[in-house]
């Protein structure tokens, strides 16, 4: 701040014996004047010190010394200074030396090369009063080409475009959404605790908007070429006067402003840790998937054109390129950490999980470029603070992942699915780690720190179910989830008083487990021998449901307790089982066809394993017994139905609609 004060003094001395030299006047008008500067500023009263080094030093009386050189670069430098002091002010008029007049503009800095020759000629540099008013000139100079730099930086800023820049990006669209609908919800806990219709609600993930690569040749002007080399060209000048600080701020305070509306186009709003953590869940994910969208178009086009923006307008020496390089892009970068540090240290929620393994990814694919762009001295804070944010980000991650393995584990909801459907745990969780496949590499670096493979609990009490090749730590865990998955869904289907029912509630979600893992990336962490224990592991609920549900109904049609064989079986017997079995029939079909079995093929497997178990044995009854009741009256109130009802009937099961029997019955004949 001191030194920035002492150059603004130093500006105006120079601006006020430029003055008094120009009026040439006597020495007691030149005392006269100095009085009138003093009353307005005491810091003008030392001025007459340096007046009088310039006026009557070398050539007595009222003379001034000079050097042709001098003289005419004066004449040039103060030409100009005049015409376009305004722009110094803001003023719009003013008139711009490299807009007026090119050819000009190239006198002008042949006329600073001048007086920078001069002042680096040794045979020159003991008159010191030729030096002093080369100071001055160069002080007027320096003013003048700080005022153009600006002007032009400005005016020649291409605007950025983003909608032609991500057409030029090579997009990888992935979009999760199964053919079924199924989706991730917004939230884990609502839709554990709505039924089977509410789990369709949510948002689905789609890693496109964030999986974005950026060729090689993405290359983007930051500024019009043709103004490059005339920037250069001042900058050059300034270094070489020792105004490589004023070269400085200037270009970074333009820039900084322009990248800042950069990041506004690109939805990167400037918020406190407070405000990103105050956000609504929808909004805080609009911004976490703006923000991966760009961090990369930041890193690979912005700042590695700022950087290669640097190096051509300050080729000459590379530290004033990198500290201008880092004063201009490190607010940017620290405000794209920033918010990423607050959704690091947020919250954790299952839903949250993806977005922040999109921030890490993102983070972890640029930091090489950071580590190039801010490789010196000056720029270390900036990858150290990238590599904490990224650190936290990991951190962030593994605690989400290992809240959603606790919510599966806990998810206590006991309201049971309509028809013993697919519970929406079920398909929450599976859709959920479909997803997290994509993200496998990133996972497995950080759940695999302090991951001992050989010693882990799931591959010994599991019979080592993955693979020897997919024994990763990701595969382990994914593993320990859908088993708390299974284990929450069995305690689950207790909540159904028919044993039956529980069994088909098991196979729904079963089967649909199976088929979210054959059918992704799931089946190669797990393995075909993983799908193979859970298809046997179907048909054991098949079995089970079977006897639990038809075992009373088939026991009906066995031979015994009725009195004997064919030719003298107890009528009576005979209506009792007919009418028992009856009964017991028409009780299952008026469950069984409001049970819903999604899948076509397990819902038909189902009926046929039905049908083999009951209509032989009611064919095989109804031949040998039939005959005994039919001859009597009211035949058709015992013998409702001819197997070919049955079949009829049966497969009418599991289609999630009650159905009606009156409109089949038999008649008595």
């Amino acid at each position: 701040m001191a030194a920035a004060i002492e150059g603004q003094e130093d500006k105006v001395m120079a601006k006020a014996k430029e003055i008094v030299k120009s009026l040439n006047m006597s020495k007691d008008e030149t005392k006269d004047m100095i009085l009138i500067f003093s009353s307005f500023d005491n810091r003008l009263s030392n001025i007459s010190t340096l007046i009088s080094s310039t006026n009557g030093g070398g050539g007595g009386g009222d003379g001034v010394e000079t050097d042709p050189r001098l003289d005419e670069a004066e004449k040039v430098i103060l030409r100009w200074d005049e015409s376009g002091s305004e722009s110094a002010r803001g003023n719009p008029a003013a008139a711009m030396l490299w807009e007026e007049s090119p050819d000009e503009a190239a006198e002008y800095l042949e006329a600073v090369d001048k007086i920078l020759d001069l002042t680096e000629d040794p045979s020159v540099q003991p008159n010191g009063a030729i030096m002093d008013r080369a100071e001055i000139a160069l002080q007027s100079a320096m003013s003048r080409l700080e005022d153009e730099f600006r002007h032009i930086l400005t005016r020649n800023t291409i605007p950025f475009n983003a909608e032609r820049l991500y057409g030029s990006m090579r997009k990888v669209s992935l979009s999760f959404a199964s053919n079924d609908g199924d989706i991730i919800a917004e939230d884990f806990d609502s839709v554990c605790g709505e039924d089977e219709g509410s789990s369709q609600q949510g948002y689905c993930h789609e890693r496109g908007v964030s999986v974005v690569s950026l060729g090689d040749d993405v290359f983007v002007d930051l500024v019009h070429p043709d103004a490059v080399e005339e920037l250069k060209e001042i900058a050059d000048r300034m270094i070489r006067s020792k105004y490589e600080k004023e070269c400085c701020q200037v270009y970074s305070s333009v820039r900084r402003d322009v990248i800042d509306e950069c990041l506004s186009i690109l939805g990167v709003e400037r918020q406190s840790i407070e405000e990103v953590q105050k956000s609504e869940w929808n909004s805080l994910d609009e911004k976490m998937k703006k923000w991966v969208r760009a961090v990369k178009v930041v890193v690979r086009v912005l700042l590695t054109g700022e950087k290669r923006l640097c190096e051509q307008l300050f080729e000459g020496s590379e530290l004033i390129r990198e500290v201008c390089f880092v004063e201009t892009a490190k607010g940017c970068v620290m405000q794209l950490l920033n918010f990423a540090e607050a959704v690091a240290i947020g919250k954790r929620s299952p839903e949250k999980l993806f977005r922040i393994l999109d921030m890490y990814d993102v983070l972890k694919d640029v930091l090489p470029d950071f580590e190039l762009l801010f490789g010196d001295e000056s720029g270390e804070l900036v990858c150290s603070e990238a590599q904490g944010v990224l650190d936290g980000l990991g951190e962030a991650a593994v605690g989400t992942f290992v809240e959603f393995e606790n919510a599966v584990k806990n998810e206590a909801t006991k309201k049971p699915t309509q028809g013993g459907e697919i519970h929406p745990l079920t398909r929450y969780v599976m859709n959920y780690v479909k997803l997290l496949v994509d993200y496998s590499s990133s996972l497995n670096d950080l759940l695999g720190k302090g991951f001992d493979e050989s010693d882990d609990y799931l591959t010994r009490e599991n019979g080592n179910n993955l693979p020897l090749e997919c024994t990763s730590p990701f595969a382990v865990r994914l593993l320990s989830l859908i088993t708390s998955m299974k284990s929450n869904l069995e305690d689950k289907s207790r909540v159904y008083e028919d044993s039956a029912m529980q069994y088909v509630f098991l196979m729904n979600n079963t089967l649909y487990v199976v088929q979210k893992v054959k059918g992704s990336e799931l089946g190669k962490l797990l393995g075909d021998q993983w799908v193979r224990k859970h298809r046997g592991q179907i048909r054991q609920y098949s079995t089970s449901y079977l006897r639990a549900s038809w075992s009373k109904t088939l026991s009906c049609l066995k031979d015994e307790g009725i009195g004997g064989s064919s030719s003298n079986a107890s009528r009576v017997a005979l209506k009792e089982r007919f009418k028992n079995f009856n009964t017991c029939f028409e009780e299952i079909y008026r469950a069984q066809t409001a049970w819903k079995v999604p899948d076509a093929q397990l819902r038909e497997e189902l009926r046929i394993s039905i049908s083999e178990k009951v209509l032989p044995a009611y064919r095989s009854f109804l031949g040998r017994f039939g005959n005994h009741l039919e001859s009597g009256k009211h035949a058709g109130r015992y013998i409702k139905y001819t197997p070919e009802d049955l079949e009829t009937y049966l497969s009418d099961l599991f289609e999630g609609t009650p159905g009606l029997l009156h409109h089949m019955r038999r008649k008595s004949t």
